[in-house]
This record gives structure tokens, C-alpha cells and sequence, in this order.
């Protein structure tokens, strides 16, 4: 898993792959799932095709909380199995992804009154950690630990301490979810899978029986038509408006989408070094703040969402309530104007109207239609390894097919070899490259190497250099404006502003790099802006 050369992924070859050659296993979806089920196929020896109508983890996969964890509240619900296996499947991804997948510390404080927990709850809330760790979280070589007030106050020191009578402690993980996607799509390429972004599948094919035979895709203005044994359904909540099925066929799952939210504020105004829980007034599930760089993102919300799939955006109503539960937790005069991003997305829940989204179970369903088409939805970022083997195993029954998935221990690009403490101990701009491309950050230093003007930052405030955007077109299919500042640097969330006025520099360099004319960048350099002062606009209340 390791080179002398970067994966060189030139995205004509990829769509000449998919009209000329015939695969075992064609995947419609490229967010987490369908790039975990691509990369479990490459790896069982299948020709495998994946595809995307707009760029990798553009959906959910890069609106996610960040976490990759257990979730204390399966427990709260009474399933401790899915915990148990989340616990597992989260040391799987810290090893196999380990560039990708840090340690996350989780802050829960107590008080005396209006907190988390109160004193009386505290003891019970203990027992529950407890089980916790015995369930799976003693993986990570560290038991959750109790706190005094001040070493709460030490983990976040803009916390309100009227009433604050001390803390628990206990570690999960977190990753950069469509930097986590993409390496997943760019490792199945590895491996021999044809990966396309921007290539919209427009309808299923079925031959004389009946049965399913291939997709119709849409890309650079063209149609093809790409060949498969088996085809799968990988799309999430956008299966809500197509599910591939042969027309007046009933859909075979009900899919209720959730939208969940999360804000980017300054972190000196927060100043947490891990993920505080607070409480929200009027609320019962409990609201965090994770830190990420020079921010501290507030989430999440868990609402029906009924609207259009392709235009989520955080809400005012959204922003005030998240901005209220922070102002009553912390010492700190927060309002909408600190807001210096935002994500909007919604989870992929399986089940029929009624009843609070929050209290739906986060599992997974699998669905293998009688012409062969195999539809996987549900869960979650944490456990998509695993429902990847189990798509991938339900699709060579299709095909009449068997080999072992290899997944459980086959490491991701950038991770053999890699040394997190090595790496990030001394800080720089070694650790800086190293938490975003593991091994293969040697490849973006020599370009700096070579050009030390590629140093430059790309977006003001950030650490991001054009050496990185460079590489994100040479090397990981980034096609145009939106997906280097969105997912490949995650400018788009963490400096909103300054990444729009980034944006034309961004459009020189993919100019220069895919040989683009000065109208089509002009473009994408308006439509990102405009995307942009959309989600903002949204957001301050200014539209709806």
C-alpha cells in the first residue's frame, strides 16, 4: 500500500472504462457506503464501476457529526448489540484509516441543577459508562474517567460554572468523513475499481429476462452505458425520489429522510480542546461542540425533512437554537453574526412516518429485488464497513458468486506505515499534511519541493496550501471550484467567507491543470459564490 508514485486517477480513462469494459458490480453512490462496498469488491477480485452525480461524500457523507463512536444513546435505547458492534467496527477504521481517525475525548459535565446531569443522575449516568466501556470502548485503551470541577473547567474553560460540580470523560473518535470517502473511492481505485464523479446514473437496464444488466450514466454532456452483472443502490436518502425499481413496482423500503445541522463558530470563543456535551433548553437530546482546527462546531438537529434533497441549508431558526443552547452552557457572548460556516445534511433512516426521528434506530437495511437489483440504506458512518460486506456479499449471490470480503484488516491509502504520535507530536506543517494524507503526504512536500511558491495559502486563514489544491486535481479527481474548497479542504465549513474569495485563484489552478476555457471556470468560480451567499443568506434569515 505503499509507492514511489502517487495514484494517478485522469478522469477521461475512468469514463472510457466504464463505456468499454463489462464489470462484475456497478455501484450507483458515492458517499461513504457505496465507496466502502467498491473498495470490499476490488479487494474480492470483482471488476467493480463506481459512480456519482456530483462528487464524492457530497450528500450525508460530508454533513455528518464527525464521530465515529458507539453512541450512548443505543444503550439509553436498549441496543447494546449495535453499540457493541459500532465499538468494533471504530477500531477497525482507527486502524485501517489511522491518518483519518483520531482520538475524541467526550465531555459530559455534572451539575447541581439544568445540566446534563444532575448529582442524582450522576451514579446511574456512571453504570451506564461503564457499560459502555466494558461493551467495546476499553478498545481504545482508555476507561472513562470521573472529573473534579476544575479539570472539567481545564477541558473547556468558557464553561459556565455556577452549578458545576464536576464531569465524566470517555473516548470514542472522530474523522474528516469525506476526506475519509474519498480515500476510500481513490483505495478501491487501487485496486482496480473504475471510479467516476460527476457521472449522474439516469436509469437501470434490464436484458430479455428482465433482470438487471447495467446503468445509463450522464457525464461531460454524453451518455453511457456501462455493463454489470449486478447493480447497486448505494444513494441514501436519495432514494426517496428514485429507487432504480422497473416503474409501478411498490418500493421495497421507506426512507425518512432527517436532517441534522452544525455551525462553525471561532474556537477562542469556545476554547475546548474535546467534544463538550451541553444541554438545550426545551430539549431532550443533548447538543456538542466538537473542535476542529480553529473551530468549534455546534450540532446536531434530528427533524422530519420533506424538502429538496439537493438543497439542504442550516435554518436562522436552526442557528438561534444551537447559538441558545451554547450561550446557556458557556460564559460566552456568542450571537449569528460568529457563525463562520455551516453543514446541512440528513441522515438515511429506514422506516414509516410517525413518531420523533430521534428515537428511529440508526441500523441498516438490505434489499435484493427479483431482477437483481440490490439496494443497501440506512446506518451509519461508523458501521459502513460493514454493511459494505454485507451489500457486497448479498451482490455476488447475484452473480452466483463467492469470495471472502478482506476488509476487516486491509488499510486504506496513506495508512501502512503511518505513526500518528510521530507525526503530530512535533506539530508543523509535516503533522499538518500528515492528519490529512498519512504516508502520502511526501507526494504533496515534493511538489512544495519542486515549487516553493505552491506554499502559498490558499484560502486566508487557513492552513491549506495551493500545493494541496494542486494535488487534489492531479490526484483525486477534483473537477471543478466546489469540490476542492467543500470536501477536498473543507474551506467551505470552516471559512465560508474567505473561501468564496478564494474561489477565482482555485479556478486559475484548475484552469491551468484540466485545460479548461476561461468561460467554463468563470462558472464555477460564480456558481461556487453563489452557492455560497445562498447558504449564508439561508442562514442569517435573510431568505428561506
Amino acid at each position: 500500500m505503499t509507492g514511489t508514485e502517487p495514484l494517478r486517477m485522469v478522469r477521461a480513462e475512468q469514463l472510457e472504462r466504464l463505456g468499454n469494459e463489462a464489470f462484475d458490480i456497478v455501484i450507483v453512490g458515492g458517499g461513504v457506503t457505496g465507496a466502502y462496498a467498491a473498495f470490499d469488491a476490488s479487494l474480492r477480485g470483482y471488476r467493480v464501476a463506481l459512480l456519482e452525480k456530483s462528487d464524492f461524500a457530497s450528500g450525508t457523507s460530508s454533513k455528518s457529526s464527525k464521530m465515529v463512536h458507539g453512541g450512548l444513546r443505543y444503550i439509553e435505547q436498549g441496543n447494546l448489540g449495535l453499540v457493541r458492534h459500532s465499538l468494533l467496527e471504530r477500531q477497525r477504521l482507527r486502524r485501517n484509516a489511522r491518518h483519518l481517525v483520531q482520538r475524541l475525548p467526550f465531555l459530559f459535565p455534572v451539575m447541581e441543577k439544568d445540566g446534563v446531569f444532575d448529582k442524582r443522575l450522576a451514579k446511574a449516568f456512571e453504570s451506564l459508562l461503564w457499560t459502555y466501556d466494558i461493551a467495546g470502548g476499553w478498545r481504545e485503551g482508555i476507561l472513562h474517567q470521573k472529573l473534579s470541577k476544575a479539570e472539567v473547567l481545564s477541558h473547556c474553560p468558557t464553561f459556565n460554572e455556577e452549578n458545576l460540580t464536576g464531569g465524566f470523560m470517555y473516548f470514542d473518535a472522530r474523522v474528516d468523513d469525506a476526506r475519509l470517502t474519498l480515500n476510500l473511492a481513490r483505495t478501491a481505485a487501487f485496486h482496480g475499481a473504475a471510479v467516476v464523479n460527476h457521472a449522474k446514473a439516469v436509469n437501470i437496464t434490464r436484458n430479455g429476462n428482465g433482470n438487471v444488466d447495467g446503468v445509463i450514466v450522464q457525464a461531460d454532456g454524453r451518455e453511457i452505458r456501462v455493463r454489470g452483472g449486478v447493480v447497486v443502490m448505494a444513494t441514501g436518502v436519495w432514494l426517496r425520489d428514485w429507487n432504480g425499481r422497473k416503474k409501478n413496482d411498490p418500493a421495497a423500503l421507506q426512507i425518512r429522510p432527517a436532517k441534522g445541522v452544525h455551525v462553525a463558530i471561532p474556537w477562542l470563543k469556545i476554547r475546548n480542546d474535546c467534544t463538550v456535551t451541553i444541554p438545550v433548553p426545551g430539549r431532550n437530546r443533548r447538543a456538542t461542540i466538537t473542535r476542529w482546527g480553529n473551530v468549534s462546531y455546534l450540532g446536531t438537529t434530528d427533524e422530519d425533512y420533506r424538502g429538496n434533497l439537493d438543497d439542504v441549508c442550516c435554518t436562522r431558526q436552526e442557528l438561534d437554537f444551537l447559538i441558545e443552547g451554547a450561550r446557556s452552557a458557556l460564559k460566552t457572548d456568542l450571537c449569528a453574526e460568529d457563525a463562520v460556516g455551516s453543514i446541512a445534511g440528513c441522515r438515511p433512516l429506514v422506516g414509516p412516518p410517525g413518531g420523533k426521528t430521534l428515537e428511529m434506530k440508526r441500523n441498516h437495511e438490505i434489499n435484493v429485488a427479483p431482477d437483481g437489483l440490490v439496494t443497501i440504506v440506512g446506518g451509519k458512518l461508523t458501521t459502513s464497513r460493514h454493511m459494505a460486506e454485507q451489500t457486497i456479499d448479498a451482490a455476488q449471490k447475484v452473480l452466483g458468486k463467492r469470495a471472502k470480503c478482506r476488509t476487516q484488516s486491509a488499510y486504506l491509502l496513506g495508512a501502512a506505515g503511518y505513526d500518528s504520535q510521530a507525526i503530530v507530536a512535533s506539530g508543523g506543517l509535516s503533522a499538518q499534511l500528515g492528519e490529512r494524507y498519512g504516508t502520502e503526504a511526501h507526494f504533496v512536500s515534493d511538489m512544495l519541493e519542486s515549487d516553493a511558491g505552491l506554499l502559498k495559502p490558499i484560502v486566508e486563514g487557513l492552513p491549506y496550501t495551493e500545493a494541496e489544491v494542486l494535488y487534489a486535481v492531479r490526484h483525486e479527481l477534483a473537477c471543478n471550484v466546489d469540490d476542492i474548497l467543500s470536501r477536498r479542504i473543507r474551506a467551505r465549513l470552516m471559512a465560508r467567507d474567505a473561501s468564496a474569495r478564494a474561489a477565482a485563484r482555485v479556478g486559475e489552478i484548475l484552469q491551468t491543470e484540466l485545460g479548461l476555457s476561461a468561460a467554463v471556470v468563470a462558472q464555477q468560480v460564480s456558481d461556487y459564490v453563489a452557492a455560497v451567499e445562498h447558504e449564508k443568506s439561508v442562514l442569517m434569515g435573510d431568505t428561506e
